[in-house]
């Protein structure tokens, strides 16, 4: 029988997937394979986990957050293993599967793994670390590893819009630089974000025909602190109606950056912290995982 390592955030979510548990390895079991299950039990245990068996697996399935997911494609990374990885979202927000259309029904999303095509996608690495989607730092950046899990399962989505709003009143800015494909230019922001999604935070939304997941490319956003009434109009109205050539934004396009920033000041990957770097070296690498999609998506 081929072999399948499910990897499993009891905790993510509402906690929906432990109720269908037995009819999704059933599932598994019914199509060929050999199911090892593992049950995260707290922050890195996925990726060493998966770090430790991915060579010897046919499939990894993930069932969790994108926090989990993240620790899924750290650990593939981590072994060297050319293995497929199939995602069954159940977690508080899930940009990463949202920006995907997968199936947000837990039985359907395990049966696109079982009948999807393994689909190469970029994969982003943040110094020593990895990235599925976003690496952010600034307002509402927090807010996706400060809001408790308790207040994710009962409010959902709506948790990071209230401890989002919370922020906006107290936003500190940073002063970074940037060295792109685009050139090189520094400033104070009050938000940025490196990203490979058309959702991030759960709170902005990216245009989709902006936003390709296997070009090799990020879409790098950075947000200037409004002096005014009329700049934080002109930010909110930019933000709301996508228009990226807005005086408080920077957008580009870009592979590869080297970022200097205040080593004090934390960032984000995939809604989970990560501790700041003087200096950081973030890179698309192109086509660095196998995704399984359903055919039709």
């Amino acid at each position: 029988m081929k072999k399948l390592f499910f990897v499993m955030n009891p905790y993510a979510g509402t906690r929906k997937v432990n109720r269908v548990l037995a009819d999704v390895i059933s599932l598994f079991n019914r199509r060929g394979y050999d199911v090892s299950i593992y049950m995260t039990a707290g922050p890195g245990d996925g990726a060493r986990a998966v770090a430790r068996r991915a060579k010897e697996m046919d499939l990894i399935v993930c069932a969790g957050g994108d926090g989990t997911f993240n620790e899924v494609v750290t650990g593939i990374m981590r072994s060297g293993a050319d293995v497929p990885v199939g995602y069954i979202p159940c977690g508080s927000t899930n940009d990463f599967a949202n920006s995907l259309k997968l199936p947000t029904n837990i039985i359907e999303a395990a049966k696109t793994v079982v009948n999807g095509t393994p689909t190469a996608y970029d994969l982003g690495r943040f110094g020593n670390r990895y990235f599925s989607y976003v690496a952010s730092f600034g307002a509402f950046t927090k807010t996706s590893y400060s809001t408790s899990q308790n207040l994710k399962n009962v409010l959902g989505h709506m948790a990071y819009l209230l401890e989002g709003v919370k922020e906006l009143f107290q936003i500190p800015k940073a002063h970074l630089a940037f060295e792109t494909d685009q050139g090189s230019f520094e400033g104070d922001y009050i938000f940025g974000a490196i990203s490979n999604s058309t959702s991030v935070g759960g709170i902005l939304t990216l245009d989709p025909k902006i936003v390709d997941m296997q070009d090799g490319k990020f879409e790098l956003m950075l947000v200037r602190p409004p002096k005014n009434p009329m700049e934080l109009a002109d930010l909110v109205s930019a933000l709301s109606s996508q228009r990226y050539n807005s005086p408080m934004l920077t957008f580009q396009t870009v592979s590869r950056l080297h970022v200097q920033a205040d080593p004090d000041m934390d960032w984000t990957l995939d809604g989970e912290r990560a501790p700041g770097q003087k200096e950081l070296e973030i890179e698309n690498l192109h086509h660095a995982i196998r995704l399984i999609r359903g055919d039709t998506q």
